[in-house]
């Protein structure tokens, strides 16, 4: 039985962001994704120059409705990702519940972007909106440290804060969360960062169980843009193919972030040459030739599970 997908996120014409990210990958792994482009941009904002246009919340409301008109709004899954303006968010959440009354079983995927390494890169006005709107109504999030402290009001200096802090977000509705990445010492050593997954489970008597995971990544000298797209769609596919097992679906999408970002990295310093930094669209993520890591991912990153 096939999986709709409704992605609500920005679109480059150049490059891979938000539904670009998102959309090649999940349908090559066999979802019937649509997509609606939060901002259509010439390129993504990390270039010199951009041009584009930016989606209103009248305009999100009015293409929504176009789908319910013709009786095709039956998705399985929404996932969001960026976007800048309160209004449009309210939007998604007004979409978001209106289509979890016609399948309770639906399950959004947010990717709560606010900031990262201590300060926001959206409107102030985002986070109350996001705290207690669109959390509340998330089943699978995927914060950085930084959003994970600012929607919990908790610090994470250690693991354990990390562990009280992911149940804090469960506390707050998402079953699953994922720390993306957080400032944790890694047990490797420093060129590993540390993420950590935390997933909520119904046993059959009713009582609920806690599955948690800890996930030493590489760390990469250079900046991607639209990884954070990719992985919430990965972590979306591999938790519907292993939904009660937070281990392989992190292992699964990790090691897929792995090869692509590997491919990338390598053949934008091919292109920079010797001794030289890669731009931006040297940078740009390698989706297309790594079809086949997404498919079928070689496990590289292995997660341990923690109490």
């Amino acid at each position: 039985m096939e999986c709709r997908v409704l992605s609500i996120q920005s679109h480059v014409v150049r490059g891979y962001v938000g539904n670009k990210s998102a959309s090649f990958p999940l349908q090559v792994l066999g979802f019937e994704v649509d997509s609606i482009n939060s901002v259509q941009f010439s390129n993504h904002t990390g270039y010199s120059h951009w041009k584009g246009q930016v989606l209103t919340a009248d305009e999100l409301h009015v293409l929504y409705e176009g789908i319910k008109l013709n009786n095709v709004h039956q998705y399985d899954y929404v996932l969001t990702g960026y976007t800048r303006d309160t209004s449009f968010l309210e939007m998604v959440v007004d979409i978001v519940q209106e289509l979890k009354r016609a399948n309770p079983n639906l399950v959004y995927v947010c990717d709560p972007v606010l900031g990262d390494h201590g300060s926001m890169y959206v409107p102030q006005n985002l986070y109350p909106v996001y705290k207690n709107k669109v959390v509340p109504v998330a089943d699978i999030i995927t914060p950085n440290q930084f959003e994970a402290e600012l929607l919990t009001g908790k610090n994470i200096s250690t693991e354990k804060d990390a562990v009280e802090v992911m149940d804090l977000l469960h506390a707050m509705g998402p079953d699953t969360v994922v720390i993306t990445s957080s400032d944790l010492p890694s047990r490797l050593g420093d060129r590993f960062l540390v993420s950590l997954g935390s997933q909520r489970h119904v046993r059959p008597d009713g009582s609920r169980t806690t599955e948690r995971v800890r996930i030493e990544v590489p760390k990469v000298d250079a900046v991607f843009v639209g990884t954070g797209d990719l992985f919430a769609a990965m972590l979306l596919a591999w938790t519907h193919h292993y939904p009660n097992d937070l281990k392989m679906a992190c292992e699964k999408t990790f090691s897929v972030m792995h090869h692509v970002i590997q491919r990338t990295i390598s053949y934008a310093h091919e292109l920079a040459g010797p001794g030289r930094r890669p731009s931006p669209p040297q940078l740009e993520l390698r989706m297309v030739q790594s079809k086949a890591d997404i498919e079928d991912p070689a496990i590289v990153t292995e997660a341990t599970v923690i109490s």
